[in-house]
């Protein structure tokens, strides 16, 4: 039986969770960025089997060496029925013996977290968080020092807020607000006191 595209493999793969887009949630406006569980950007994305998890690996492409790796833990029905709920995947996207994508599921076996390996050296790059299946922040080391330093926040699927640590030194100085699914002010903190300094682009007025 000839293999299925490649691009429909890992479409399949990255839009399969199992889980409703459309759930209300209810976004922290102006909280300080919150790291997705103890996650640190140094670590590595492949992570080791827990408790009494169960792995069941997938060979994708038939090369001898598995791709998808699915951690599930024996639960039960409301009704009494066993069955193993989904509580980790993880996947090598390019087929090149590393893990690329993370996620981990909730009880009702809907998203929490997607941690991403953008540059494909083993580590994290980017967390996406979600509430009930719904995502809410993604969190990105852009110039891959190590921890985060770029926010992006969103509600029923439209961006809301970025922020930005631009000197790396662990503190939020740049944001952006966004409405109608364009930017409609910036703010820099120049002192270092954590709020906003200069506005580079102000609010605009209401028309009518």
């Amino acid at each position: 039986m000839p293999l299925p595209p490649r691009s429909l493999v890992l479409a399949a793969l990255l839009t399969s969770s199992g889980c409703s887009l459309f759930n209300k949630q209810a976004a922290q406006k102006d909280a300080a960025p919150i790291q997705a569980e103890d996650e640190t950007f140094s670590a590595g994305i492949r992570q080791t089997k827990k408790g009494d998890e169960k792995l069941t690996e997938f060979d994708l492409n038939r090369d001898q060496q598995p791709d998808v790796f699915v951690y599930t833990v024996a639960a039960k029905t409301e009704d009494g029925r066993d069955f193993d709920r989904l509580v980790r995947k993880e996947m090598d996207l390019n087929w090149d013996g590393k893990v690329d994508v993370a996620r981990q599921y909730d009880e009702e076996e809907r998203i929490q977290f997607e941690r991403l390996d953008l540059d494909f050296d083993g580590r994290v790059d980017q967390t996406n968080v979600y509430e009930k299946g719904t995502l809410i922040r993604k969190e990105r080391d852009v110039g891959y020092t190590g921890r985060a330093n770029t926010w992006v926040y969103f509600e029923k699927g439209k961006i809301t807020r970025k922020e930005r640590d631009t000197n790396n030194d662990g503190k939020v100085d740049y944001w952006e607000y966004w409405e109608n699914d364009q930017v409609d002010r910036v703010g820099e903190d120049t002192n270092g006191d954590g709020t906003v300094d200069r506005w580079l682009r102000p609010p605009q007025p209401a028309n009518g």
